[in-house]
């Protein structure tokens, strides 16, 4: 003899065939924002590490010597910025000091991504480099 609750058991479990579309929504709409986030930061990170490439390239330029002065600080900074195609940071954003014998160079900005209509991600970039110090006369 079979029990009442059995046929009706067997029938529910055959409805029940895994995740339902709005479970399928649920879970994929977090990583599409996440993915679709990644691709408009793309952008701002290639051009943070073109600003970071130009930092590294000045410092090798001034490597072992004497960096002069700010004007020639700032003209070799300039000229890797063009040509590495750079618009933002512009060259008055970059930050120029002494330091006892040897010069900081540091780019410290902030870029934003457009997200969503009016809603922006933004990010903060710092990056700095020591010129000279390394001569002989040390």
């Amino acid at each position: 003899m079979m029990r009442p609750g059995a046929p009706r058991e067997k029938s529910m479990r055959s409805k029940q065939a895994g995740v339902t579309f709005i479970g399928w929504v649920i879970l994929l709409v977090p990583v599409a924002i996440c993915v679709y986030a990644g691709i408009r930061l793309t952008p701002v990170y290639l051009n943070y590490m073109k600003v970071a490439r130009t930092l590294e390239q000045v410092k090798s330029e001034f490597k072992g010597g004497d960096a002069g002065s700010v004007a020639t600080i700032r003209a070799a900074v300039e000229k890797h910025l063009n040509i590495e195609s750079v618009d933002f940071p512009d060259i008055k954003d970059f930050k120029i000091t002494r330091d006892g014998k040897t010069w900081v160079v540091s780019a410290a900005y902030d870029d934003q991504a457009p997200l969503f209509s009016n809603v922006f991600i933004l990010v903060t970039f710092d990056k700095s480099v020591t010129l000279g110090g390394g001569g002989a006369n040390d």
